[in-house]
């Protein structure tokens, strides 16, 4: 394995999701620059096999008969920064990917690179995506509504995720306040960790003792009761709980 320290102006991403099956699997070719003074992108993106899928049977998993997309333009430059960030950290792997996952092709090369941090990539380019959908008006920022009613007084407050701009503003009341990128986009991993029961979940927050969260939606559920760990081993709901408290109280 080498690690790559060299300096870039240019980067491909190319991805494949392998074996997950559709209307989930995709592919997607995204071509960075920031050779000039913006970050300029081109973005394909394809759904793959959904042939085999009724129309019925995608609808029902929340996408839609049209979810390829195309886009050229421009990015917010506040992105150049993590991603160089990212692309000097890297190490290379030998191996090449037999089940999916993502190659980089760095400045004019036209040999892929595999790297090792697979995982920091795949998060990489799913900001960067959305980061295009809001952009291009696709999509609104991120809203996440959290309520913690205690035998005191009930708190409410909502983080907005604006990954066009890398800008995540906590509002508490009259209050308004940027937090930490990273701090948030963990936190966001974790609230999409646990298992939601939307059969019991409500349009209006609860008003009793409790921690009750709105995942942009509208619809409220209760941690604990509406909001369950997937993995026993991981108490993804009392993390959850303990980073909006620090949010809250802190």
């Amino acid at each position: 394995m080498k690690s790559s320290k060299e300096t870039i102006q240019s980067l491909t991403l190319e991805y494949d999701s392998g074996i997950i099956p559709p209307p989930y699997s995709h592919v997607f070719h995204m071509e960075l620059d920031w050779s000039g003074a913006s970050l300029s992108v081109k973005l394909d993106l394809h759904y793959t096999d959904r042939e085999e899928l009724s129309e019925e049977e995608i609808l029902d998993e929340g996408f839609t008969l049209d979810d390829d997309y195309h886009f050229e333009g421009e990015l917010n430059p506040v992105w150049i920064e993590p991603i160089q960030a990212l692309y000097q950290e890297n190490k290379w792997s030998p191996r090449q990917l037999d089940e999916g996952g993502i190659v980089l092709y760095p400045g004019q090369e036209s040999i892929p690179k595999t790297p090792v941090n697979q995982e920091a990539w795949q998060l990489m380019a799913q900001d960067l995506i959305q980061a295009i959908y809001e952009t291009n008006k696709k999509e609104a920022p991120l809203h996440i509504n959290y309520r913690l009613v205690t035998n005191e007084e009930s708190i409410d407050c909502k983080i907005t995720v604006h990954f066009s701009d890398r800008n995540v503003i906590l509002s508490k009341g009259e209050e308004s306040e940027s937090i930490n990128w990273d701090y948030a986009i963990q936190l966001m991993k974790l609230i999409f960790t646990p298992d939601y029961h939307y059969e019991i979940a409500k349009e209006k927050p609860g008003t009793k003792r409790g921690a009750y969260i709105d995942c942009g939606d509208g619809l409220w559920h209760e941690l604990g009761k509406g909001v369950v760990n997937i993995d026993p081993a991981f108490d993804a709901v009392g993390k959850i709980q303990e980073r909006f408290e620090d949010l809250l109280l802190g």
